[in-house]
């Protein structure tokens, strides 16, 4: 009996920075189909550290833009999310759940409006492992509705930390007028872009669309400023998990609802029971159900720290002080800001109470753990 061989792995993507992260001593490595800077010479907790205390660099060119225009653009986007659309003002931004018809999460995204000339304009930023499948989806189902336009000649750069600002100003004067979740259009070092003061790490900072043959001029500019080093998706995870950011893939996938993921706050009034535009998204009977009555969960996201000076991983099991499995951490990592070990994940709702403490089995021995607030490091966000 015969096998036929199997197809050789797709070859990797570069992003348009790739040849300076190999300037600046980068290491690479697979992520979401693409050659990714885990680290530079600095290392992760020094990055990390860095970005916390000053201004971070990150390539994120491998997420997905696409644009939905038209009039109808907004009430199609808000058929496919929980989250208010129609009500989002001009030239601000907001956190989106794009669903599957039992409530599952397919992605979670950051959608803008932009309301170019009042035609309709919604500038929407995907996840890099999702992009594909996400625009395929949008595109089936509303795509009647609006124009569904990809942007895969745009890159993606993020500068983030507390003094982001100052850096980006002297390219870009006028961003500091800027506040949290709102955004336009700027000429940076010369360059057309669209930014946000937005980003992934709970620090102030922005997230920059530039055409991909700009961004390497542009990253090197933004280099240029005393400020800014270059940081990779190493500290990048640390920093959104101290944040108590999401990571999709990890947090939450299509088998978890917004409200098991504890991501009530991204759910709207007027989308919810009783409001003027409630449900008429998918899983909206699963999803409102679990919001008016939390009884009907299995389980709950929660903050977990752990009480000994131990790392606890992803897809750790959490067992109950009787000995009982509880639960399972998805994300885990020493936070370098608190130097302490932090994670998230999901338990029984009757353990997700703060202070609640479990066990991790750490290679069979038991890590107690304790269920805490996030983030765990507090938000600095730039709201005016």
């Amino acid at each position: 009996m015969s096998v036929a061989p199997s197809a050789p792995p797709a070859p990797l993507l570069n992003t348009p920075l790739n040849d300076l992260h190999l300037e600046l001593g980068a290491r690479m490595v697979p992520f979401a189909g693409y050659s990714m800077p885990v680290q530079y010479p600095a290392g992760l907790m020094a990055e990390h550290l860095y970005t916390r205390s000053s201004a971070g660099l990150f390539d994120v060119s491998h997420m997905g833009q696409l644009r939905l225009v038209g009039p109808d653009a907004a009430a199609a986007f808000e058929t496919l999310m929980p989250v208010d659309v129609i009500g989002l003002a001009p030239g601000r931004q907001r956190y989106g759940l794009l669903l599957n018809d039992d409530g599952g999460i397919i992605d979670d995204l950051m959608f803008f409006n932009r309301d170019v000339a009042n035609g309709g304009d919604i500038f929407v930023i995907v996840n890099g492992a999702c992009k594909a499948g996400d625009i395929a989806h949008i595109q089936a189902r509303i795509g009647q509705r609006c124009e569904v336009i990809p942007m895969p000649e745009m890159a993606l750069l993020a500068l983030q930390g507390p003094q982001a600002v100052t850096a980006l100003q002297r390219l870009a004067p006028g961003v500091e007028q800027l506040v949290f979740m709102t955004g336009g259009r700027f000429t940076v070092a010369g360059f057309d872009c669209f930014l946000t003061r937005s980003g992934y790490t709970g620090e102030d900072g922005f997230e920059i669309s530039v055409h991909a043959s700009q961004a390497d001029t542009l990253a090197r500019a933004l280099l240029a400023q005393p400020e800014v080093k270059p940081v990779g998706l190493g500290a990048r995870n640390s920093l959104r998990l101290e944040a108590g950011l999401c990571l999709y893939g990890n947090d939450i996938d299509t088998a978890t609802t917004p409200i098991e993921a504890s991501l009530n706050w991204a759910i709207q009034k007027v989308r919810r029971t009783g409001g003027a535009r409630a449900g008429g998204f998918p899983g909206a009977d699963n999803i409102l159900a679990q919001l008016d009555n939390p009884a009907t969960l299995a389980r709950k996201r929660v903050g977990l720290m752990a009480l000994e000076r131990i790392p606890v991983r992803d897809h750790t099991a959490l067992h109950g002080l009787d000995g009982a499995p509880v639960g399972e951490v998805t994300s885990g990592l020493l936070g370098p800001t608190i130097n302490q070990p932090v994670a998230m994940g999901y338990v029984s709702p009757e353990l997700a109470v703060i202070g609640t403490r479990v066990n991790a089995m750490v290679r069979g021995k038991p890590v107690p753990m304790e269920v805490a607030a996030m983030p765990f490091v507090p938000t600095r966000y730039h709201r005016g």
